[in-house]
């Protein structure tokens, strides 16, 4: 089985994935984020995005190769293809990588998407843009500190787009709701829940609107 954790900057993703890989007993594969690019990025986006994103892009493809090479369960903090469709997308959409940069960066992904394998199931953490940054601000990582509403927003859009069209397994979990990371028992609820859809054949779960069910 292989689980991808998705969600935007601030959902609770590397947390989810370590918790659940302890309970599950699958093998973590965590995002990357030893980018050079990362600090220039945040002071001025627009000059280095295309760096960043190529950087990202080559991190997560040696991943992928990682997971295709394992023979375990394995539980993924965030898939090449949010990179491509969500991140990249709307760093285009805002202007700040240029489109000749963009159209660059979509045909070398397009080529690499060819041959990779896509996870089993997402699981999809949905988050509001006051969750998102108390999270952000609560965890402290200094290069994150200057991120903008706008942007985050941008990216939130993006996903539901991404996970609309997305043809394939979704269970997704409003964390304006379910704290897993402070409360025990949002995080037992929400395992439950991972669980129960991944046991079922196709199809996805919601979890948050309807409350506990």
């Amino acid at each position: 089985m292989y689980i991808a954790i998705s969600g935007n900057i601030g959902s609770g993703k590397t947390s989810l994935v370590e918790m659940l890989s302890r309970r599950l007993g699958y093998e973590p594969f965590f995002e990357r984020i030893d980018n050079p690019y990362l600090d220039s990025f945040y002071q001025d986006m627009a000059r280095w995005s295309f760096n960043l994103q190529m950087s990202f892009l080559s991190k997560k493809t040696m991943q992928v190769k990682e997971i295709m090479n394992s023979g375990n369960d394995i539980i993924q903090d965030r898939t090449i293809f949010e990179e491509a469709y969500v991140f990249v997308r709307n760093l285009n959409r805002m202007g700040l990588m240029s489109t000749p940069d963009y159209e660059l960066y979509m045909s070398f992904f397009d080529l690499l998407a060819a041959g990779i394998r896509r996870p089993d199931a997402i699981v999809y953490l949905k988050a509001s843009i006051p969750t998102l940054i108390s999270q952000i601000r609560r965890r402290g990582r200094e290069y994150e500190m200057g991120i903008q509403p706008e942007y985050l927003e941008g990216l939130n859009e993006l996903y539901d787009d991404w996970i609309a069209g997305y043809d394939g397994r979704v269970i997704t979990i409003d964390v304006d709701k379910y704290d897993f990371v402070l409360s025990p028992d949002h995080f037992e609820a929400v395992t439950g829940k991972i669980t129960e859809a991944l046991a079922l054949p196709g199809g996805g779960l919601s979890l948050g609107e309807a409350g506990l069910r």
